[in-house]
């Protein structure tokens, strides 16, 4: 478990390593659409991604259709924070399964009015390490700010029943938390908070979230007072029981692994609990996982098609770095304007 450390004045290194903050794109200030039309007419990955736009849309377009956005890596400190924000905010994902570090590390970190910084990955990372600087690629953080999020999540778990919680009720407090102390508008957890969509990180502890909760558990277990717990298969069950209600469903998934798992094997838990439910309707993933260690970051999504979780009418892998793609999607979805029609799903009132 990381020690807390004592906020002390920046050196004038850490300063000049931390002076050029990362800046979030905004998907609506530009408009893609004649760009995917262009790419469309082109190869490779530049039609792939005009197929998954057209996927995308079909979604948003679709009257039953509720969408589940999936989220792994680290795309959020890498600028497209607002981007996720956005969609949210216009009614474009109806729940969210993500990394407890998308979530945490990034989203809630920034919520709370710290930053990610422009950096490089040539550099000494001894040097970093000296600074209490952390490194994602050429990002930076500053990792006494990350500790003061891993203590606001310890106080969060302390303001709490005891007891089991899934991530879902827990980032829902997270969500409040922002609306009382936050420093950002633009938060995903906040607007999730707000439009009553769901989040969900089957692996919550995998973040700063994880610290936190820690710390908390042993604080409780010293005083012998009951302490907070989280629950991933209440967080299964909980995803499961939004695929029930929904029945046609459409993925946009960033990335693989847990995320992307969860949120697929929605169809095969609910199959297995009796219910008659069709899988993913609509499926895009983007990614730069590779097939041939038989993996893909949890298979492409013609193969989930045998395990009976995505159906390939609609389907489209985009093997890209998600950062240089999804804003190009984003952007040509919100203009194109589909959203607007949406029914409102306000997933996370069937948890109340």
């Amino acid at each position: 478990m990381k020690t807390a450390a004592v906020p002390t004045p920046k050196s004038s290194l850490k300063q000049e390593l931390l002076s050029t903050p990362v800046e979030h794109i905004d998907i609506t200030s530009f408009d893609a659409r004649p760009i995917v039309d262009a790419m469309r007419k082109m190869s490779f990955t530049s039609r792939d991604l005009a197929k998954a736009t057209d996927i995308y849309n079909k979604m948003l377009g679709d009257k039953e259709c509720a969408v589940i956005l999936t989220l792994a890596g680290s795309t959020s400190a890498g600028g497209c924070m607002d981007l996720y924000a956005e969609l949210v905010k216009n009614n474009m994902v109806d729940a969210i399964v993500a990394t407890g570090a998308s979530i945490v590390d990034m989203d809630f970190f920034e919520g709370l009015g710290f930053k990610h910084y422009q950096g490089t990955p040539f550099i000494d990372d001894r040097e970093l390490r000296d600074n209490y600087i952390d490194r994602i690629y050429d990002t930076y953080i500053d990792e006494e700010e990350l500790q003061q999020t891993d203590h606001t999540l310890g106080e969060i778990a302390d303001s709490l029943e005891p007891g089991a919680h899934s991530s879902r009720s827990f980032i829902k407090a997270m969500g409040a938390y922002l609306v009382k102390h936050g420093k950002k508008a633009n938060s995903l957890v906040r607007l999730a908070y707000e439009h009553n969509v769901p989040i969900f990180c089957p692996a919550f502890s995998d973040s700063s979230a994880g610290f936190g909760l820690v710390k908390h558990q042993v604080e409780r277990i010293k005083a012998k007072k009951p302490y907070v717990s989280i629950d991933s298969v209440a967080d299964f069950r909980e995803i499961t029981d939004i695929k029930v209600h929904c029945g046609v469903t459409g993925l946009l998934m960033i990335g693989g692994g847990v995320p992307k798992n969860f949120a697929q094997d929605t169809v095969v838990c609910a199959e297995i609990l009796g219910y008659d439910v069709p899988m993913h309707k609509y499926a895009i993933q983007v990614t730069v996982a590779d097939v041939r260690d038989g993996a893909c970051s949890s298979s492409t999504l013609k193969e989930a098609c045998s395990w009976g979780k995505v159906d390939i009418t609609y389907e489209q892998m985009v093997y890209a770095e998600a950062t240089s793609v999804l804003p190009l999607l984003a952007s040509d979805a919100y203009h194109r304007g589909a959203w607007k029609n949406r029914k409102q799903w306000a997933l996370a009132k069937l948890f109340q």
